[in-house]
């Protein structure tokens, strides 16, 4: 049975096994009533009849959210069971018996002759919390809990309980008993947007995919970004390279970029690391594929103007949707919400190329996540899989000599390294480029000028008599030339 909730029917492998009784679990906050809402609408959708009894919030209440989200809960019934504003009288307070003893037997039957009345297909009970203290002793609401799920079993119903958890611990009584279980999480960082998150802890003859899987609430419900499982996807496609549109570039990468790989561009700051991805994008469009591109460091449009300052295009290629750049707000996002972004870009746009400007920027929006290096590693084979080449940009700290440092080493992840150096000659400040590793083939060992003009990114011959130039200061060993002459032409 289908939840109608985007990504968490592929989590639960098509829906929840119908006749059962489940439960979402949560703080509140955490979307349990949003879930629930969406449940029965997909179910009026489909033609099913669907009940939500609400003990804890009012009618008004629930209509409130569906304004917030542009529903309509017109499609199935809202029954509720909260106390009227008489009940606060001292006359309509119990002095012999204790409420359990009342309260609980009137509650259920008042919940029994409502699902007769509408013979729901699907039922949502909010909450359990109240269903708790209505029983006054765990023993009793255990059994109250199994009598409930006894009776809708035995009319074909589907049910979500709700549960609040504001008792703090789980509670492993009705874990035990229910069919299914899904905990909803709400986390505070230090800085930015709240992550949630939800697992499926337990489910009963199904399989389903476990594990942490990040979601949000927007306007129109929640959505679900599955954890990314690389060995669920896999394409086959030619293995080739392809051109970087610069005949020396492509010399020194033994032929080009190759489709399935992930190549890292290694530097300092401002030393072409990002205008080399624009390079690769434009050559990318040349051909008729599509690049998408996350930016993290900088606006859209100054990656844009800056490329088009030195000579490559891409505005042409945005407006033929050759090329799709998206500024990524680093205090927004999530590491699953990221991998989904980039999946869509591949599996339903068909983008060939994959640029993510920076590493940085991406370690540095989500520094309370655990476990980064690991998903970028996942995001990546699932990439490679796909025959996407991916370019991905880190900044290292420093400009010259052994300051040069990388805040974290993911150096092992690429199957290409490509390493911009500035070095100093003839008392000016010179670019130098270099692949020190491909994985997929033979590539040029040597190290080559490196030079951003207004008419592009322009690549000399191999500087063959230097020696230190990785250092920052070279030593020059061969008869007295200027860099930019014959032998070792930066231009």
């Amino acid at each position: 049975m289908t939840m109608g909730v985007a990504g968490l029917d592929d989590i639960l492998n098509g829906g929840l096994p119908a006749n059962r009784v489940y439960l979402i679990e949560g703080e509140p906050g955490t979307g349990k009533t949003t879930i629930a809402l969406q449940f029965l609408m997909e179910g009026a959708k489909l033609g099913e009849s669907g009940l939500y009894i609400t003990l804890s919030e009012s009618k008004e209440e629930l209509e409130s959210v569906a304004r917030s989200h542009d529903w309509s809960l017109a499609g199935f019934s809202i029954y509720e069971l909260i106390p009227p504003a008489d009940s606060l009288k001292p006359e309509s307070q119990y002095t012999i018996f204790h409420p359990s003893e009342i309260e609980l037997g009137e509650t259920t039957n008042a919940v029994l002759e409502q699902v007769e009345l509408v013979k729901p297909k699907r039922v949502v009970f909010d909450s359990l919390s109240e269903m708790r203290l209505l029983a006054g002793d765990p023993l009793r609401f255990r059994r109250q809990i199994l009598a409930l799920k006894q009776y809708f079993a035995g009319r074909h119903s589907t049910v979500l309980l709700l549960d609040d958890k504001v008792y703090g611990a789980q509670d492993l009584q009705v874990h035990s008993i229910v069919h299914g279980v899904i905990s909803l999480e709400h986390l505070a960082v230090e800085y930015g947007a709240e992550r949630r998150r939800l697992r499926v802890t337990k489910l009963r003859g199904s399989r389903f995919r476990g594990g942490y899987h990040d979601f949000t609430i927007y306007t129109g419900g929640v959505t679900v970004f599955p954890r990314l499982v690389a060995a669920e996807h896999h394409n086959d496609f030619k293995k080739e390279s392809i051109p970087t549109g610069i005949k020396e570039l492509d010399s020194l990468l033994g032929g080009g970029l190759d489709r399935g790989t992930a190549t890292l561009i290694l530097g300092p700051a401002g030393s072409g690391k990002s205008t080399l991805g624009a390079q690769f994008a434009a050559a990318t469009a040349a051909r008729g594929e599509l690049t998408a591109a996350y930016v993290f460091d900088e606006l859209k449009e100054t990656f844009i103007a800056r490329a088009a300052g030195v000579g490559t295009d891409i505005r042409s290629s945005i407006k033929d949707d050759l090329f799709r750049i998206q500024q990524v707000d680093p205090a927004e996002l999530s590491p699953g919400q990221f991998a989904h972004t980039i999946r869509r870009a591949v599996d339903v746009h068909g983008a060939k190329v994959v640029i993510i400007d920076s590493l940085n920027g991406y370690l540095n929006a989500m520094p309370d996540e655990r476990l980064l290096t690991v998903q970028m590693h996942e995001l990546l084979t699932y990439l490679n899989q796909k025959g996407v080449a991916t370019i991905l940009v880190m900044a290292q700290h420093g400009f010259l000599g052994a300051a040069m440092a990388t805040p974290v080493d993911i150096s092992y992840l690429a199957d290409t390294v490509m390493l911009l150096r500035y070095f100093e000659s003839d008392g000016a400040v010179h670019r130098a480029i270099s692949v020190i590793k491909k994985r997929s083939g033979a590539h040029e060992h040597t190290i080559r000028p490196f030079e951003i003009t207004s008419n592009g990114i322009r690549i000399g011959k191999p500087l063959s008599q230097f020696r230190g130039v990785l250092r920052g200061v070279p030593t020059y060993e061969g008869t007295k030339k200027s860099l930019g002459e014959d032998g070792d032409d930066a231009t």
